[in-house]
């Protein structure tokens, strides 16, 4: 469906996994990447065995110096030159995005836009990675904190959001001095490599040298062989939280740094204050857009009871008016899960909401005919629960919103959203100046990420984007989120002739 897609991007049939540049070797086994949106083969990969992996790593531990010797504004110059190649090449990997991993061809656009933008924000703060100066309590010195690269940055990413949560990474990665080592999702390899070749083009044409960004392909073993090794400076893993608390613990036990970003259990307060029409968009598209697999989907939409029966009767007209198939086609809203494995997690949590008591307003169930012949569409759900199902507790990868009504104050509300142990993205929809900053004051949201009258689905580059919590903590994208891909350093100068100590303190020889 996609061959001229891949023609562009310079994709064969058969793609070897691992690469630091230029150069591309793999002696592992092979993986196949299958489509969720007809079940056809996009490519074989030949993974990354321990020898490529080591081989990756010996050629980055080079690189990294000459990369770091390289002025700021001159490595941002070829994070620039980076976004310029994905602006021309938007459609194409968008469309490979889409089919690869299933979401809209809209949001594989987007997702590549995103890419795009984090290079031009990097490209600004390659001329921005400042430090502060500061008064000395002794005469004649000079206090001042600067900030140097770590060496190389670990990037572990998921299927969900298969390129551009690796670019907000490597972006500023790269600007920061840093050489990067990208294990993408085994699920989603051919967007992997398609990233990898794009990039080592300008790195190619500006006759940089190999490994300062590289890629391995594999599953579990490699993710964990890069959270053990002490070569790498900085892992940032995007992913479930078993995941980030394994990779945390092996990162930790070397005394590592890590940044995790972690899973969601996004919620919307509704309050009997909210804009009804602004309610049911915002939670539609959080709910099933991606069908349900972002991090910051909207799982659970709490209600005031004075207007319950409204959003309800709302919601389930339109999910009535839902279309879901091929995502490439624009006319439909849903595309299908990752694989198989999805759909029976998915399956799972239908029965276990019933089991605990839960209503289904909405059918259920895998959909089946001509144009789902990869068995990977299923109907986005909308469930009447209580929070404290165990259900309700967990993320569950798919478009199944949990509908909770509360009663009482907005404290009420709150409590049931902060109830869960991840703590991302939240939202309220209200029109009450009191409650919107309630909301946003230190008794409301525990989530990283806290909006009013916009839904906790997608953000923007200018701001941090992480959670708290089981969520992991760490911040990416914008802000200074920057400062956690470098070391900080403190400076104290002497420029009196004389030795005087801090805190008055006096020795004399």
């Amino acid at each position: 469906m996609i061959k001229k897609e891949l023609t562009s991007l310079n994709i064969s049939p058969i793609e070897r996994g691992t690469s630091t540049g230029e150069q591309w070797f793999s002696a592992g086994e092979i993986l196949v990447s299958t489509s969720p949106v007809d079940g056809n083969d996009i490519g074989h990969v030949c993974a990354s065995s321990r020898e490529d992996y080591e081989r990756v790593l010996n050629i980055a531990f080079e690189a990294k110096r000459s990369w770091a010797d390289i002025p700021a504004p001159r490595r941002g110059e070829i994070v620039r030159q980076f976004g310029e190649k994905l602006r021309a090449r938007k459609s194409e990997l968008g469309k490979l995005v889409s089919y690869e991993m299933g979401k809209s061809y809209q949001e594989g656009l987007g997702e590549v836009q995103e890419m795009i933008d984090i290079c031009d924000f990097a490209v600004g703060q390659s001329r921005q990675l400042y430090g502060f100066t500061m008064h000395s309590e002794r005469p004649a010195h000079r206090m001042y904190e600067q900030y140097h690269p770590l060496g190389i940055v670990g990037i572990i990413s998921a299927f969900n959001f298969p390129v551009a949560v690796w670019a907000w990474n490597a972006a500023l990665a790269l600007v920061c001095g840093n050489v990067i080592i990208w294990k993408g999702s085994e699920k989603t390899p051919v967007c992997t490599i398609a990233c990898q070749k794009i990039l080592a083009e300008v790195l190619a044409d500006n006759e940089l040298p190999e490994g300062i960004s590289s890629i391995c392909t594999g599953g579990a073993d490699l993710g964990r062989w890069m959270a053990a090794d002490p070569r790498i400076d900085l892992v940032s893993a995007t992913g479930s939280t078993r995941m980030g608390k394994e990779v945390a613990t092996m990162v930790a036990a070397r005394l590592g740094k890590s940044l995790l970003e972690l899973g969601g259990n996004n919620a919307i307060i509704v309050t009997a204050h909210a804009d009804l029409k602004l309610t049911v968009s915002a939670a539609v598209f959080g709910a099933v857009g991606t069908a349900g697999q972002r991090c910051t989907s909207t799982r659970r939409l709490i209600v005031h009871k004075d207007i319950y029966n409204k959003v309800r009767a709302a919601l389930v007209d339109a999910y009535t008016q839902l279309k879901i198939g091929n995502p490439l086609e624009s006319q439909n809203h849903v595309g299908p899960l990752i694989d198989h494995q999805a759909v029976e997690s998915y399956l799972a949590a239908l029965k276990e909401i019933e089991d605990e008591g839960g209503h289904l307003l909405t059918e259920g169930g895998i959909i089946q005919g001509e144009g789902y012949g990869s068995k990977c569409y299923v109907k986005p759900v909308i469930a009447e629960v209580a929070n404290h199902y165990r259900i309700v507790q967990k993320e569950t990868f798919a478009p199944i919103l949990y509908l909770i009504r509360y009663e009482g104050s907005l404290e009420n509300a709150v409590t049931i959203q902060n109830s869960v142990a991840q703590g991302l993205s939240s939202a309220i929809m209200t029109t009450n100046l009191h409650e919107a900053e309630y909301f946003l004051s230190h008794k409301g949201s525990d989530c990283g990420i806290a909006n009013v009258n916009i839904g906790t689905s997608g953000a923007e580059i200018g701001g941090a984007f992480g959670g708290e919590k089981e969520t992991g903590g760490g911040r990416e994208s914008g802000s200074d989120a920057w400062k956690v891909y470098m070391r900080r350093q403190t400076n104290t100068i002497n420029y009196s002739g004389t030795m005087p100590l801090a805190q008055g303190i006096t020795f004399n020889l």
